[in-house]
């Protein structure tokens, strides 16, 4: 069986967290995490806690633990979180690049976004953004010269 950390508070984060639990400006998230720590410096349980504030058991025991390790700072911002990884882009960037600096598409002067797509088998939105982020402007070139570099 888990036993949940105790909670001491200094007069200072007693203080900063009535605050938070009462202010009109802070966050719903913010307001009810800092309910939670004060219920628990008050030495009531995670089941106690989770009925007064109408959360989940597992809620109450999670920002009761993070207040523990990291005091005011771990129950201010949510832990970051990995998003999605790049799956193509990697893998299809250089490709894009390269077309884009050393050849020219057959029967036209320069690539356009539909055109590279249709050539490197990525989305029209995805040679765009590649283009963006390496500053790419083959449509605004009036002669189209293929560098050497």
């Amino acid at each position: 069986m888990r036993i949940a950390p105790s909670i001491t508070l200094t007069d200072e984060q007693r203080k900063t967290l009535e605050a938070w639990s009462r202010g009109r400006r802070i966050s719903v998230r913010l307001q009810q995490r800092s309910r939670i720590v004060l219920l628990a410096a008050q030495g009531k349980q995670n089941t106690q806690i989770a009925e007064q504030v109408g959360v989940d058991v597992t809620t109450a025991g999670r920002w009761r633990s993070r207040f523990a390790q990291h005091g005011l700072a771990g129950i201010q911002k949510d832990r970051p979180r990995g998003g999605r990884k790049p799956t193509k882009q990697m893998a299809i960037t250089a490709k894009i690049i390269e077309l884009t600096t050393q050849q020219t598409p057959t029967n036209a002067t320069h690539w356009s976004t539909r055109t590279m797509a249709e050539a490197t088998g990525a989305s029209q939105s995805m040679v765009s953004r590649v283009w963006r982020a390496h500053n790419l402007k083959p449509h605004l070139i009036r002669t189209f010269k293929l560098s050497n570099d």
